[in-house]
């Protein structure tokens, strides 16, 4: 029987997609780079560090720092997000429900530190998580599952007690090696691109269709 959930953040706990991308794009414009949108969205579930070397020249990469330019993007992204951050819709009830069947809740996300606590704290959500590993705890991004074990390791669960809710494609194949159920939003993809090049176990729209009885037996 299933005995928790490991949620991801983005596209899972915030539809946030076309404001990361707005991010994105207005960020690599301060250094003279043009954001394909349709490149980008390719890139989502990755870390900063697989993303920005990617998107920007070499020599700004060199001159600057991942770890410098990647605090400043996500800095830009805080200050964007912050006046219109909501939860996905359904989230609350679905934890409100998770909680009272006793279903310990953990966050397993690529995003630093400073963007979890964002959202969580945003969303006054934080109460509901045992457990949340960020990217910023472990050495490998997802399609790794490192932050996935780490986030059932922290609620003190098997991997095979727990379903991850992910958006993305690497988040998946994560959830996958992980040896953990999945549950797919169709968020940052459509149903059409999920069902064609992503392998989880069901696929729903948002969290108004999902229940804990529902969890618990899959």
């Amino acid at each position: 029987m299933i005995k928790a959930v490991i949620f991801d953040m983005d596209g899972v706990l915030v539809d946030n997609k076309e404001l990361h991308i707005e991010a994105f794009a207005l960020f690599c414009e301060r250094y003279g780079v043009k954001v394909d949108t349709a490149m980008l969205q390719t890139l989502f579930g990755k870390g900063n560090d697989e993303i920005l070397p990617f998107l920007l020249p070499a020599s700004v990469v060199e001159e600057i720092g991942i770890e410098a330019l990647a605090n400043e993007k996500e800095q830009l992204y805080r200050e964007m997000y912050a006046t219109r951050i909501v939860p996905t819709p359904g989230l609350i009830d679905f934890l409100d429900d998770l909680k009272a069947n006793n279903i310990k809740c953990a966050v397993g996300s690529s995003g630093p530190k400073d963007n979890v606590e964002f959202v969580l704290d945003s969303c006054k959500i934080k109460e509901y998580f045992e457990g949340v590993a960020n990217g910023d705890m472990v050495t490998k991004c997802k399609p790794d599952p490192e932050v996935f074990l780490l986030a059932a390791k922290l609620i003190e669960m098997n991997p095979e007690e727990c379903v991850v809710i992910e958006d993305s494609f690497a988040g998946m194949q994560a959830a996958r090696a992980a040896n953990m159920k999945i549950v797919a939003l169709a968020t940052t993809y459509s149903r059409d691109e999920l069902i064609e090049g992503a392998s989880f176990d069901i696929l729903h729209d948002n969290f108004t269709t999902l229940t804990a009885k529902y969890i618990q037996n899959m």
